[in-house]
């Protein structure tokens, strides 16, 4: 299964072109330019790395969010394009399911507590608690223990506290950014490059749910875009 994947939830992002499990390419996003500047360059340019041409792609994988509005949306279009043009089918996975899996496999540990923080502007976080552990067969088992969710950094930490029991291990660019929140946690890791995570969870997305159509792919907000909240507030009260 040749995987094309990619991941624009942060302004960085990533892309990767993986053979089942083994990564053959994996580029960063220039951050300094807008996803919009440079897709799909960054796709031609991961699977010339790969050497591997697009119609070859068996499966495409894109994160759905949560994360920026604008970024999710110009990826998630990019992704259903090569799905309509090439008739392969496109799955969408969870940004913070993939950095849970990325920061377990860092660990090399049979089992962790893996908390996921991402920047979510206006001071908040993106975020989701989970218990992973590896398996006999197909990869690490995700097992999420919070839905996610965006708040504020205290507040999330201190809904967790019933899970504090275990040592939590946390991930991300916004748990790093807002470490002092983080009392008693075991380690801060940093935000890595999602998009083999990406891959590996939207192969085995599609191994259980079978092929999915570009219209269907939907994102994983979590929290109301920014560009809907004036039209909202200024709705009459009911």
């Amino acid at each position: 299964m040749l995987i094309l994947s990619l991941d624009t939830t942060t302004r960085g992002g990533s892309a990767a072109v993986l053979q089942d499990d083994r990564v053959l390419a994996l580029i960063e996003g220039d951050g300094t330019r807008t996803h919009g500047e440079r897709l799909p360059g960054e796709l031609e340019r991961v699977l010339v790395e790969a050497g591997q041409v697009l119609p070859a792609v068996d499966l495409l994988a894109v994160a759905s969010g949560p994360g920026a509005f604008t970024g999710l949306r110009i990826g998630m279009a990019a992704m259903q394009g090569l799905a309509l043009v090439t008739g392969r089918p496109v799955v969408g996975v969870s940004a913070l399911d993939a950095l849970a899996l990325t920061a377990f496999e860092q660990l090399r540990i049979p089992r962790a507590r893996i908390g996921c923080w991402t920047d979510a502007a206006r001071g908040e976080v993106f975020a989701a608690l989970y218990d992973v552990a590896e398996t006999t067969a197909g990869g690490p088992a995700l097992t999420p223990l919070t839905p996610p969710e965006a708040g504020l950094p205290k507040y999330i930490w201190s809904s967790w506290q019933a899970f504090h029991a275990e040592p939590v291990v946390m991930a991300g660019d916004a748990a790093i950014r807002y470490r002092e929140h983080l009392t008693g946690v075991a380690q801060v890791l940093p935000h890595p490059l999602l998009a083999p995570a990406v891959a590996r969870l939207g192969h085995r997305l599609a191994q259980v749910d079978g092929p999915h159509l570009p219209h269907l792919l939907q994102p994983l907000y979590v929290r109301r875009p920014d560009v809907e909240r004036p039209r909202a507030s200024s709705s009459p009260t009911p």
